[in-house]
């Protein structure tokens, strides 16, 4: 039960229907086991996470018409331990699976990494050689509408077919159906076929390699890859996640979530951005086209 006298109005707060949405998933409190009320509801709470999330701002400079930075950040800390965001993401993720007509589990995925710099030190913190980038590694599996599997965040050191390895492991008991994931060149190449064979081997999953057009130079729209891009480009809007600022990769990956939960939410409550301008508009057009060729 949200205890706060008012909600401040901040473009990253969540509105009436986002919030109906999430709140029925969280964890209910149980008195029985006794504690003080809460001083600060959870809609707050999730309001100061979301706006450190999407305004990029350090904690400790979030607006006084919020939670304290310490009550939200520790309540933070305490749903990334104990799974919340884990569940809160997984079961909005099922619902716009089926408010799509589809099942909610998967039958293929998308696989690739994303390589950002950190300055605030913390663990797993590598240099990738190939981006000319210190700090760390974002390798998210997504579905073919783009929304999130699995995501794991490293070392900027550990190699993309390394770091794919994680990401699959033990993939099947989560999602049995899944049998084809897409990655770009980097994943299978002459020098290393290595992840398809252990693949197919541990997780029973087919490997597809989607490789760039040689003869076209700059941007390219790649078959089933541009999902995955997009689903970069969502959590690009997140300023928060333009670089790594979590001293521990499981706040880093929690980010991410939560990121996507905002996203998810705001589709089950009918509030889904209309694409603008022509990269958006064309992504639009290249779903919907898949979706009626499935």
């Amino acid at each position: 039960m949200c205890v706060c006298v008012c909600k401040p109005v901040y473009d990253t707060s969540l509105t009436d229907a986002q919030w109906a949405v999430i709140e029925p998933l969280l964890p209910v409190r149980d008195v029985s086991r006794g504690g003080r009320p809460l001083k600060f509801g959870r809609r707050l709470i999730i309001d100061t996470v979301l706006y450190v999330l999407g305004s990029g701002c350090a904690w400790r400079l979030v607006p006084r018409d919020l939670a304290p930075w310490d009550a939200a950040y520790r309540w933070f800390r305490l749903w990334s331990a104990d799974g919340t965001w884990d569940r809160l993401h997984d079961a909005l993720r099922d619902r716009v699976r089926v408010a799509d007509g589809r099942d909610p589990q998967p039958s293929a995925g998308v696989l690739d990494s994303q390589s950002v710099r950190s300055h605030q030190g913390g663990e797993a913190i590598g240099y990738d050689a190939g981006k000319r980038v210190r700090g760390r590694k974002r390798h998210i599996l997504v579905d073919t509408c783009g929304l999130l599997l699995r995501t794991v965040v490293h070392s900027a050191s550990v190699q993309d077919r390394s770091g794919a390895r994680i990401v699959l492991s033990g993939l099947h008991t989560l999602f049995p159906q899944v049998g084809l994931v897409w990655v770009d060149g980097g994943y299978v190449n002459q020098v290393d076929r290595a992840l398809v064979g252990w693949a197919k081997r541990t997780e029973n999953i087919e490997i597809v390699a989607v490789p760039r057009n040689a003869d076209v130079k700059g941007f390219q729209v790649l078959p089933r890859r541009w999902v995955v891009e997009r689903t970069f480009s969502w959590l690009g809007r997140c300023r928060r996640l333009a670089r790594d600022y979590e001293r521990k990769t499981a706040h880093a990956e929690a980010m991410i979530k939560v990121a996507m939960i905002r996203l998810m939410a705001a589709r089950l409550a009918g509030e889904t951005v209309t694409p603008h301008g022509p990269i958006e508009t064309e992504a639009a057009r290249r779903l919907a086209d898949d979706l009626k060729n499935e």
